[in-house]
């Protein structure tokens, strides 16, 4: 199955690594025109290609956001699709609701949350104009369940992106707009740097997933890539589990 995307652009916040990055790679192989939204810059491989613009934002900023959408939309002249990848997770400072520092609650929803709200408050109103549009957000398995050994800060937030991307699915489904949202499992990131440190972990991790397997960031940005596609046209306000199998277990 072919994939065909020309002439069609994109932004994504985040994309400057991890299942940012690789989200990024297989925009520019489909040859889709990218914005890349992120507080860091992108390997400089990635800046160099005709299809990337780069804009370094921060993007708990709400005016900057609508200025550079609004720049994006000019140039363009249109935005297909919108990717919500950008994310936090603030491993040894993210603790249960008891003991958390409210300054660090309040930079996990807005990293995680509110950067989401920003974007799509003004690329939806463009996508309506032009009565099309697929924007995929990138949550979490931590959405589904609680946890004795909680990050609750990320899960909370991650959870609110699920309940946000459906409604948005039945709000905008008759403008021909589709909403989807990806929850990952264990992905072989920079976020899972602590691997490093404890090998055995992810060896013990991968034992538990049924596929044997830690995740890569390209099967994230594959899923990605086909819900965005006309072959996933008739998809819309789900939510697709990628994780090797490891939350069908009992």
């Amino acid at each position: 199955m072919k994939l065909k995307f020309t002439g069609k652009t994109a932004i994504i916040s985040g994309g400057s690594g991890g299942i940012g990055l690789s989200i990024v790679k297989k925009l520019i192989e489909s040859k889709i025109y990218t914005l890349i939204l992120d507080i860091k810059n992108p390997p400089k491989k990635i800046l160099s290609n005709k299809f990337v613009s780069f804009c370094k934002l921060d993007l708990t900023n709400y005016k900057e956001t609508k200025k550079i959408v609004l720049q994006f939309r000019k140039s363009k002249k249109r935005i297909d699709y919108l990717i919500n990848a950008a994310g936090v997770l603030l491993f040894n400072k993210d603790v249960g609701v008891e003991k958390i520092d409210l300054k660090i609650w309040n930079k996990v929803f807005d990293i995680n949350l509110n950067s989401m709200i920003y974007l799509l408050k003004n690329v939806i109103p463009i996508m309506k104009k032009r009565r099309f549009g697929s924007i995929v957000n990138i949550s979490s398995v931590d959405a589904l369940s609680g946890d004795d050994k909680p990050q609750d800060a990320y899960g909370a937030s991650k959870a609110a992106m699920i309940r946000l991307s459906k409604s948005l699915a039945i709000q905008f489904a008759s403008y021909n707009i589709r909403s989807n949202i990806i929850l990952p499992g264990p992905i072989e990131t920079p976020m899972q740097n602590r691997w490093k440190k404890n090998p055995k972990a992810k060896i013990q991790l991968s034992k538990m997933i049924p596929l044997q397997r830690i995740g890569k960031p390209k099967d994230i940005a594959n899923t990605i890539l086909f819900l965005l596609s006309n072959e996933g046209s008739y998809i819309t306000g789900i939510e697709i589990t990628v994780d090797g199998g490891l939350t069908a277990k009992p």
